[in-house]
């Protein structure tokens, strides 16, 4: 008797990691993140617990109303739990800072687990398009309230660093031409 064929590699089916995209609404379709102060906070409530190891954030965009995450979670983490941490860590913050009462979040939130490579970038292209569907930007690149926007900014950010950073040392050399890194052939991290 012969083997059956497996679609899948082993590695991957015993994967403790799993991507998943989900989304989580504001209590009663309230634009509760529409106000900068709001949607920042949400932004930086992720940025902590990717910074405490508690997933990896691919992507996201925070809108009005509601939440569209990529994120990858490992062994001894649940999509449950991780949205827990995202909603519950943001409501009590809300609660602290800014003396919000009441319901916060809708009870729940959708997922559906990423299995591929196709499906992770058909989930990134669409969280990259919400905003600009919703007519409340004309590129992802502008909306402020999203990843690609924090990611540029940041790149720009990097780039300005190295820019005055070779500026400083050719003056220092005898010419005064400023050459942005990018043109130097090194990539962002290998300059920063």
């Amino acid at each position: 008797m012969s083997k059956p064929d497996r679609n899948a590699s082993p590695e991957a089916i015993l994967s403790p990691t799993r991507t998943f995209f989900a989304t989580t609404k504001a209590s009663m379709g309230r634009r509760l993140f529409q106000s900068e102060r709001n949607a920042g906070l949400l932004i930086d409530v992720m940025r902590s617990l990717v910074a405490e190891h508690k997933f990896i954030l691919h992507d996201f965009v925070v809108k009005p109303d509601h939440l569209h995450l990529l994120l990858t979670i490992s062994d001894g983490m649940t999509i449950e739990k991780a949205m827990q941490l995202i909603k519950g860590r943001f409501s009590r913050r809300l609660r602290e800072e800014y003396g919000r009462l009441g319901e916060i979040w809708q009870r729940g939130f959708t997922d559906s687990q990423v299995l591929d490579r196709k499906s992770f970038v058909q989930h990134q292209a669409y969280i990259a398009l919400n905003p600009v569907k919703a007519g409340l930007a004309n590129s992802a690149e502008e909306y402020p309230f999203c990843f690609t926007f924090l990611a540029k900014q940041k790149f720009k950010r990097k780039e300005q660093a190295g820019a005055k950073a070779l500026h400083s040392f050719h003056n220092m050399s005898g010419t005064t031409e400023v050459v942005p890194f990018h043109k130097t052939g090194l990539s962002p991290a290998e300059a920063s």
